[in-house]
């Protein structure tokens, strides 16, 4: 590609896969989102919850002089706390939209825009229709709870078969989701991640476009399910290389060619859409030299990307 990655893209990170020690809201959160908000190579940051009020102030306060774009990710209390938006026990599916409006409440403090979720487990396929039927309730509930705030909700669209198991899902279900919770709550759209696709059985093609209308964030990441002994199998996000791995160099490429086709980049720049790494280091390995792999592996994809492969698909 022959015009400058940054021309299109506004690169990110999600901070608590790079740096897995400040998931739980504790760790060196200060000293690493320094770490990515010092690198003018990202312009957004992937954030989650921080405990500490202090903590949390002054990563609020570097996020105002840093000229990053913030983005609040729900997923670690969704996933420790096992909460589900479409749970059929009503109490359960109180206590997760409780959750989620703390979060949103949080991002309006520090003066996030996006909030990020994920649905709840997937369910029996007799009993998906209810299920589906609930989570858009939930999330019509949670938009009109964030808009007279100024947030957004962010769905990402995660496997059904092998690890997180969730209801959404296939990329045809999360159109359908994305469609009924638009009709009336327009601060809604849909993450798609790399890594989630080959988890789900689907191509670029098939996962990018049903749902194109409604895609607001992209992430690039890679994933492992060719052995389960293996400590990274599953939505582990090993780094980009990994022996096994599904992603890497060409499947970024094919994933940033179906990125233009559904006009989420444009090579005029109109738009700059955020792509984030999705990425987490094994033990022993260094997160600050992972990152930077992980540039060199999307700057290769990125000129390997020709005029002619940014046309819009035929497939």
């Amino acid at each position: 590609m022959n015009v400058p990655l940054h021309h299109v893209i506004r690169p990110g990170v999600v901070h608590f896969m790079a740096f897995p020690s400040t998931a739980k809201g504790e760790g060196p959160i200060l000293e690493t989102c320094r770490q990515i908000l010092s690198d003018s190579f990202f312009e957004v940051i992937e954030i989650a919850a921080i405990n500490d009020p202090a903590v949390r102030a002054q990563v609020t306060a570097m996020l105002a002089s840093s000229a990053v774009e913030a983005k609040y990710c729900v997923h670690p209390q969704i996933l420790s706390q096992k909460l589900d938006l479409n749970s059929a026990d009503e109490d359960v599916r109180q206590r997760a939209l409780a959750e989620v409006k703390a979060a949103i409440a949080i991002a309006a403090e520090m003066g996030i825009r996006d909030v990020a979720l994920l649905s709840g487990r997937d369910v029996a396929a007799a009993e998906r229709p209810a299920a589906v039927d609930r989570l858009v309730a939930s999330l019509v509930e949670l938009c009109r709870h964030a808009a007279p705030l100024g947030r957004n909700l962010v769905l990402e669209i995660f496997d059904r078969d092998i690890d997180k198991k969730c209801l959404v899902g296939p990329a045809e279900v999360a159109r359908d989701v994305a469609d009924r919770v638009k009709r009336s709550s327009p601060n809604f759209g849909l993450l798609v991640d790399l890594s989630h696709i080959v988890l789900l059985g689907e191509t670029p093609v098939q996962a990018l476009w049903p749902v194109a209308p409604h895609l607001v964030h992209a992430h690039i990441g890679n994933a492992y399910f060719a052995d389960r002994t293996d400590p990274v199998w599953g939505d582990n996000h090993p780094r980009f290389g990994y022996p096994g791995g599904a992603n890497d160099v060409p499947q970024i490429v094919e994933f940033l060619r179906e990125l233009f086709a559904v006009n989420y980049l444009r090579l005029d720049g109109t738009t700059r859409g955020a792509v984030s790494f999705e990425i987490k280091p094994l033990p022993g390995e260094d997160p600050v030299v992972m990152l930077a792999a992980a540039k060199r592996k999307l700057m290769e994809a990125w000129s390997q990307l020709t005029l002619d492969d940014s046309l819009p698909s035929t497939s």
